[in-house]
């Protein structure tokens, strides 16, 4: 070997011997440039977002290193060779480089000895950060490609229930129009909604820790295990070790980075909720963006085509278009932000912040500069092949974009960022007024009226109804038979095998209810029968009641028929329930409607009701 020893050289050289051979060739060929013509300003300097400087040396450990220990120096975009700088030292590490890589040619896997540590020359930790913020750019902006495979895209859809999302998309679009002839808001806004919350609530599983697989018992968090060769395939680099003090089983939590394997698992936390998610988003057509926030937190965008904008969207909060939700709603202390589709990548910040000023003054891990230009290199690798019509499209809301930034609303008290602006049915689809939407009322048809009956049964594990007086008339989706309901959802608990009526997550109190009329058919109740069931723990409540414009009356929920004598005469009843209490964050678990097993046969609410002429 050369006499001159390299502690960078040395580090390059722990490299496996194809990634070293590419990366030696790379930096032989920048010092060779520079020793055949030094006066030749265009090889004293390297672009950092060029493609073979940013694919071939950043990842590789040791090799800018290298090229600092040549005497390059740190420039505003470009990695620099002054002129002060000795080429003769530029020479020596050259020399050594090309005597290791003369080794390998000759089969020889010899390594440069180790030099001191305290001899190495490092990065600045301007420079350090730049290297370690460009290769998260680098990653996100490979990842996102796997969302455009079409076989995982197919994948996906065989897990969605595409008919009935399309289906409820398609009604609520209905419902919006009526509340607003002329709305903007079109079906895959709706879509939207509908994939979003079957994701939040009945297909996906947030892990804190996992119940024990061998014994049920709780679980505690324990250093972290070795990836085995099947978790390494599914990109799970790391293992969590959730230990059982119970029956001292160890359960192993890989955290999975492959979207299609995360469609087969189904849990994790925020990474595994995101990246599954986006997939999603992608397989029924919706263009959507991976979304990934510095301060430890992804999500999802999907653009709609109707609004012209990149709605925020986080599967793990069921909330869509609420994009301060992590600022004001959480007191987030954001910096860097950055949204990766197929297409580009954008610093989308400025979109969660109404607080700018202090979100500059954060910004430190790199300059602005260096961002802007990295990001600006990533896109034009990206695009050039992309049609110059998409091109133009991409730069058109690129433009709408920046104009959004410019202008942070500033909320309101207890606001979570929701958008106040836009047409009312996007905000009533949303929930952020006060209008109810739900208003189905249950009203005898011809059948019913002649028999003096109304029959009806829910089930929980179906999600159907069943409406006996009427043939058998089905109705899917428990919110399509509710008079009213507020801030309350459909809960499939896979882990558990269980399923219920709960609160929205996060809300303190909920409420639902069912409504019967029959005056308008020239009939009264003479008889009201009511088969119900809710479950509680900790302190939490449910309430349920019967009410009638004249009565009110507490109603058994001990899931057995009750009837109540009250409602003779009556024209109309409302069933209703009001959930509250519990503790913790996990308080709206507390109160369950209908808890039953996935494979339970038993009706979850029965209301019976004898009818008689006015």
């Amino acid at each position: 070997m050369a006499s001159y020893e390299s502690s960078a050289v040395t580090e390059l050289c722990q490299n496996g011997r194809q990634v070293f051979m590419d990366a030696s060739q790379l930096l032989l060929t920048y010092a060779d440039n520079i020793l055949r013509s030094p006066n030749e300003e265009k090889y004293r300097s390297i672009r950092i977002g060029n493609t073979a400087f940013s694919t071939r040396l950043l990842p590789v450990p040791g090799a800018v290193e290298c090229l600092f220990e040549m005497g390059f120096e740190e420039g505003e975009t470009h990695l620099v060779f002054p002129k002060k700088a000795s080429v003769e030292k530029l020479r020596k590490v050259r020399d050594c480089i090309a005597s290791e890589r003369d080794k390998r040619l000759n089969g020889s896997n010899v390594t440069a000895p180790a030099a001191t540590r305290s001899a190495q020359l490092t990065p600045s930790p301007s420079l350090a950060s730049e290297i370690k913020f460009f290769k998260t750019l680098q990653s996100n902006s490979q990842h996102v490609l796997m969302y455009e495979l079409v076989d995982l895209q197919q994948k996906a859809r065989e897990h969605i229930p595409v008919s009935e999302l399309k289906a409820k998309a398609q009604e609520k679009l209905q419902q919006a129009r009526i509340l607003e002839a002329d709305t903007t808001v079109n079906e895959d806004d709706f879509l939207t909604l509908e994939l979003l919350r079957w994701f939040k609530e009945e297909f996906f599983t947030w892990v804190d820790s996992l119940p024990c697989s061998r014994c049920g018992g709780q679980t505690q968090a324990r250093e972290s295990l070795n990836p085995s060769a099947d978790e390494l395939q599914w990109g799970a680099n790391r293992v969590e070790n959730h230990y059982c003090n119970q029956c001292q089983y160890v359960n192993r939590f890989p955290r999975i980075n492959d979207p299609g394997k995360l469609l087969e698992t189904r849990r994790g936390r925020c990474g595994e909720w995101a990246n599954c998610f986006t997939l999603c988003c992608r397989a029924l057509g919706l263009e959507a963006r991976y979304v990934w926030d510095s301060t430890d937190h992804v999500w999802t965008e999907v653009f709609s085509s109707s609004q012209n904008r990149w709605l925020h969207c986080d599967p793990c909060e069921n909330a869509l278009d609420k994009p301060l939700l992590y600022e004001i709603g959480w007191g987030k202390k954001l910096s860097y932000i950055i949204a990766f589709s197929k297409d580009e990548v954008v610093d989308v910040t400025w979109r969660y912040s109404c607080k700018h000023e202090e979100v500059i003054s954060r910004r430190k891990d790199v300059r602005e500069s260096w961002l802007r230009e990295t990001i600006a290199g990533l896109n034009k690798t990206r695009q050039q092949s992309l049609p110059e019509q998409r091109k133009k499209e991409l730069l058109g809301r690129l433009i709408v974009e920046i104009v959004e930034f410019m202008s942070p609303k500033t909320p309101k008290p207890g606001e979570l960022g929701g958008r106040v602006s836009g047409s009312v049915a996007w905000r009533v689809a949303r929930g952020e007024t006060g209008l109810q939407t739900k208003r189905f009322i249950f009203v005898p048809t011809e059948k019913e009226k002649a028999d003096k009956c109304f029959h009806l049964q829910y089930n929980i594990v179906e999600d159907r109804y069943t409406r006996v007086s009427n043939n058998n008339e089905e109705i899917k989706g428990w919110e399509n038979g509710v008079w009213l309901a507020e801030s309350m959802c459909r809960k499939v608990e896979n882990d558990w095998k269980m399923v219920y009526l709960a609160r929205t997550e996060g809300e303190p109190s909920a409420k639902i209810g069912w409504k019967f009329e029959c005056a308008s058919v020239g009939l009264s109740i003479k008889s009201i029968s009511v088969r119900t069931g809710s479950q509680t723990f900790y302190n939490g409540e449910v309430t349920w009641k019967l009410c009638s414009l004249e009565t009110q009356v507490e109603v058994n929920s001990d899931k057995n028929l009750h009837s109540y004598p009250e409602f003779d005469n009556a024209t109309e009843v409302i069933l209703e329930a009001d959930l509250h209490g519990g503790e913790g964050n996990t308080a709206w678990q507390h109160t369950q409607l209908f808890r039953e097993s996935l494979s339970a046969t038993e009706q979850s609410l029965e209301i019976t009701i004898t009818l008689k002429d006015l």
